[in-house]
């Protein structure tokens, strides 16, 4: 079965991997072994570590969005925004501040996180909106959390700006792919952002003017995935 997921602790002593077999499985880099495995219940589509370190939120081909808490060793909440519509992918904000899913459909639904102890839910859904008429591949909260890009089966990357009472309006529509856009990586000053496409190129784009600054050739097939480190941070 596929691994359809890779997220790094933020130390680098472990990382986390979600499998369209239905398992997501955290994996010990110091002696290459299989720390702890939860059983998805369905084909894994994404999961990211949250910023403290100590909760993963997957995503799942059943329209599933969980959260696995590390200390407990389960599922401590799930969200089903669609119904059965498989969801694609989720971010999470760099301060924890708030979730977005994005799913097959286009649409993309919001959610604030509240602290554990508080009176309100742990995940507060705030808003939703449709993001493109085919397929999400991917979504992405900037680091500095004010902008979000949402890859597509349209062959568009589109940008959106986040107000702080989470409204999403769309700044920019990143066009110059010829397939489907499967990923995206920003830059650690959400100045550039970088993407993957099925038509076998990547792309540095710049955030400020929405322009391609450099296109990267030489796959023979389709680019899925990419990753960014700058240097900076």
């Amino acid at each position: 079965m596929n691994v359809t997921s890779v997220s790094f602790h933020s130390e680098g002593k472990w990382l986390v991997t979600g499998s369209e077999d239905g398992t997501i499985r955290i994996w010990d880099l110091r002696s290459t072994q299989v720390h702890r495995t939860y059983d998805n219940g369905a084909p894994v589509n994404d999961v990211c570590v949250h910023p403290n370190q100590g909760e993963l939120i997957s995503c799942d081909q059943a329209g599933c969005i969980k959260q696995w808490d590390l200390s407990e060793n389960l599922c401590s909440h799930e969200l089903t925004p669609a119904g059965d519509v498989p969801i694609r992918s989720v971010s999470l904000a760099s301060d924890g501040s708030c979730l977005v899913a994005g799913n097959n459909k286009g649409k993309c639904y919001v959610w604030k996180i509240n602290e554990e102890k508080s009176d309100l839910p742990r995940y507060q859904a705030v808003t939703k909106f449709s993001a493109h008429k085919k397929y999400i591949t991917r979504v992405l909260l900037s680091p500095d959390v004010r902008y979000l890009a949402t890859c597509s089966a349209d062959t568009t990357v589109k940008i959106w700006s986040i107000s702080t009472n989470y409204e999403f309006k769309q700044e920019k529509v990143l066009q110059g792919h010829q397939r489907w856009v499967w990923d995206c990586a920003f830059s650690a000053d959400s100045a550039y952002l970088v993407t993957a496409s099925s038509d076998h190129t990547a792309r540095l784009w710049e955030m400020a003017s929405g322009e391609t600054v450099r296109q990267y050739n030489g796959h023979h097939k389709a680019a899925v995935c990419c990753a960014l480190h700058d240097g900076a941070g």
